[in-house]
């Protein structure tokens, strides 16, 4: 594999590490700015909010420059975010600073899922795609860890500026090892979003953000659930959320090989396991060996329908695929955002730490319900497909 996709996953690891340390950092920093703690999850969901906003925006303002251009003002724009919360004298710029730092995160996981698969061979774009994404995962198992730990013993603004360190070395590793590539003029505004036409780039769009929500609605709520329900002490949560990060890693891994060769019927599998085993962890959550084997197994298979979300964006939006990439990303954390809150919603309403599990399972099992369309839609005649609004859009743009 090119080294440039070992600069592409130190950016990802940057990005992710970001995006997830705050959780564990949330008690620090709301006693440092005199906020409750739920005032300072607005740092979680406004992060959220802002990469879906960012996305489309981004990717727009990218489509005048080249992508490796792009990707390195991105970095700069994640470096200043992460500085400027480093810094923050309050709450209110500490909010602005993650969602400077958020912008970048859509189109840059967005521009460089097209760059990864441009570096390689047809048959080996899933897994050039996966290993950017494994900056990601691995941020899960060592970036947070290490950054909470950090936070907690020298201070969170010693973690964001770690980060912000992270964010230069993406972007040296940008500027050295991506390839330069010369700019493509036949990008066009209404080209790009033509592809949101096509009713199988929206079912994409559709298992993204229910397929990966369903994830999250269950490790949102993660530490409560370990420490009320499982009976773990409140230090173990931190290695069973390394734990989690593994199976992330490995779900990765395998998505990507795998989904080079039989995208459809894998992403299904996986789509069905992941289901499974989130409606499974409602009753194993009660057992300590027993959430450990599901919560891998909710990681490894939650991250096992990455790369073939992504490459699937990729082949329906082929004729314009930087914006539907960017957009996919945002719809990541859409769903995110979507599936947090459903599962607060039945923690409130007094169901128990364990019903986010089964909210999960109904996203993630509504996931493989549009996967399925998408497959019967694939078996139509050629002549039926060309002929899809948005491919005829697309194919014109």
């Amino acid at each position: 594999m090119p080294l440039a996709l070992l600069a592409l996953a130190i950016g990802a690891f940057g990005i992710g590490t970001t995006e997830f340390v705050i959780m564990g950092l949330l008690p620090e920093v709301a006693a440092d700015f005199g906020v409750s703690i739920p005032t300072a999850g607005w740092l979680v969901s406004g992060y959220a909010l802002g990469v879906v906003a960012g996305a489309p925006l981004m990717t727009v303002l990218g489509t005048r420059i080249t992508r490796k251009r792009m990707l390195m003002l991105l970095m700069g724009l994640f470096i200043a975010g992460n500085a400027l919360s480093a810094v923050a004298p309050t709450f209110e710029v500490m909010l602005a600073g993650r969602i400077v730092a958020s912008f970048n995160h859509g189109a840059f996981f967005g521009i460089g899922a097209v760059v990864a698969a441009d570096l390689v061979a047809p048959h080996r774009r899933a897994a050039a795609i996966s290993l950017m994404f494994t900056g990601l995962t691995v941020a899960n198992v060592v970036g947070v860890p290490f950054g909470t730990l950090v936070g907690q013993h020298a201070g969170w603004r010693v973690t964001f500026a770690i980060v912000a360190g992270l964010g230069v070395l993406g972007l040296l590793g940008v500027a050295r090892l991506v390839p330069a590539q010369p700019r493509d003029t036949s990008v066009r505004i209404r080209h790009e979003l033509a592809a949101f036409g096509n009713v199988q780039v929206l079912l994409a769009l559709g298992m993204t953000v229910l397929g990966f929500g369903g994830v999250f609605a269950a490790i949102t709520y993660i530490a409560p659930m370990l420490t009320e329900v499982t009976g773990f002490a409140p230090g173990a949560v931190s290695w069973m959320l390394v734990l989690l990060g593994l199976g992330m890693v490995a779900g990765n891994l395998v998505g990507g090989r795998y989904a080079d060769r039989h995208l459809m019927p894998f992403l299904i599998a996986t789509l069905g396991g992941v289901t499974v085993a989130l409606g499974l962890f409602t009753f194993t959550a009660h057992d300590k060996v027993a959430a450990a084997v599901t919560l891998f197994l909710v990681g490894a298979l939650g991250f096992a329908t990455v790369p073939p979300l992504q490459k699937r964006i990729l082949d329906q939006a082929s004729a314009a695929p930087t914006m539907a990439s960017a957009v996919n990303i945002g719809a990541f954390n859409l769903g995110n955002a979507l599936a947090a809150w459903l599962g607060g919603v039945t923690i409130a309403a007094n169901l128990g730490y364990t019903s986010p599990n089964w909210v999960g399972a109904l996203l993630s099992g509504s996931a493989l319900l549009l996967a399925l369309l998408a497959a019967v839609l694939d078996r139509r005649p050629a002549a039926s497909r060309a002929a899809t609004p948005g491919r005829e859009l697309a194919e014109v743009g």
